[in-house]
């Protein structure tokens, strides 16, 4: 398939762990890797890491929620552990908070399947483990972000779905798994850019990591997010997120996505350079509105995914990353397909090679 542009934009990152000898070219060519999600010390962004472009044959690992399948997800340790691995992209999700903070956070309630309040939680702090607490009070958009910062979210929601999940330390990230908010995230991500305790290839990999967003806005549930979102114009939620990205020099690596593809094109409309993805289960899609409306990947079900989707697809100039692939064979079939990425809750299985047939 012929590259398009974005997904020449895409294929900029050294693979790290996951290919060594990609990590090797890139070194040699003298790549800058100078992390740039700190926040600048000015109020001008300013960008110092040269991103090194592979070839658009690379296929796009990312680490969904972090990497679930090996850690609770959407946690510091999780992500961690991604970065260990070497993925080209941390995959995560936005919410946003009663005090209008951006959290990292995939559920619209604290769920006690994953979290229960840490022992030094004061009072107040609505217990999801009392069953006589009410929902509503449980939402992440009812929650402060320092409300937040005393759950603990280290259960694991489905042990025979993830049966190698664990809570094992992490050298960075200890046992720290609470939720954070996206500043948080991308400051952890910076620290580990610039650590010692990791590997030259683990430090350059981090230092170009993709990040892929999501939106966690819902149609029919607008009180997910209860921002006075209009459905056209970019709401409190998005250009906060926004403002996050574009403080930090972040729009060469970010993807934003979405199965609310209104939040996608309003943020279209406040930076039309900005990669999106849109999301969709089990629903038809149309490739050429999407992509005209400012979409660079469609990331669906892997059941959606077959020869008669991805070339239309790819005829509409977008790239085709499925969700969520676990299974070693199923990802094969995938890559032999011709999928451009795989959103993966197991990143340490994901083809060694990383390349798509192209």
């Amino acid at each position: 398939m012929p590259p398009t542009d974005s997904r020449l934009r895409l294929q900029l990152i050294c693979l790290g762990a996951i290919s060594a000898a990609l990590m090797a070219g890139c070194s040699a060519a003298g790549t800058d890797t100078t992390s740039t999600l700190a926040p600048p010390s000015t109020a001008v962004s300013t960008t110092t890491t040269t991103i090194p472009e592979l070839s658009p044959d690379v296929l796009d690992i990312q680490g969904h929620r972090g990497a679930r399948g090996l850690q609770p997800e959407n946690t510091l340790p999780a992500f961690e552990t991604a970065l260990d691995i070497g993925v080209t992209t941390l995959e995560f999700d936005l919410h946003f908070t009663a005090d209008d903070d951006v959290v990292v956070w995939h559920d619209a309630t604290i769920d006690p399947a994953k979290c229960g309040l840490s022992a030094s939680a004061p009072d107040g702090v609505p217990d999801p483990d009392d069953a006589t607490t009410a929902d509503e009070d449980l939402m992440i958009r009812s929650l402060t972000t320092a409300q937040l910062a005393h759950y603990r979210c280290d259960r694991n929601p489905n042990p025979a779905r993830f049966p190698d999940q664990t809570t094992d330390t992490t050298a960075l990230a200890g046992d720290d798994y609470s939720i954070v908010t996206l500043e948080k995230l991308l400051d952890f991500v910076a620290t580990y850019a610039d650590s010692n305790a990791k590997t030259d290839e683990q430090r350059t990999s981090a230092s170009v990591v993709f990040l892929n967003m999501e939106t966690k806005r819902k149609p029919k549930t607008p009180e997910t997010i209860d921002d006075g979102f209009d459905g056209v114009n970019a709401g409190p939620f998005e250009l906060a997120i926004l403002e996050i990205i574009a403080e930090r020099g972040l729009e060469e690596r970010v993807i934003l996505q979405s199965f609310d593809h209104r939040s996608l094109w309003s943020v279209h409309q406040q930076n039309p350079t900005l990669r999106l993805a849109a999301l969709s289960k089990g629903v038809s899609v149309d490739f050429e509105d999407i992509a005209v409306r400012g979409a660079s990947i469609w990331s669906s079900d892997y059941n959606d995914v077959n020869e008669g989707t991805l070339d239309a697809a790819h005829r509409a100039g977008l790239e085709v990353i499925p969700w969520t692939v676990n299974d070693p064979d199923l990802m094969d079939r995938l890559v032999e397909l011709g999928v451009d990425g795989l959103i993966t809750d197991r990143p340490d299985v994901a083809p060694s090679n990383a390349e798509s047939d192209g």
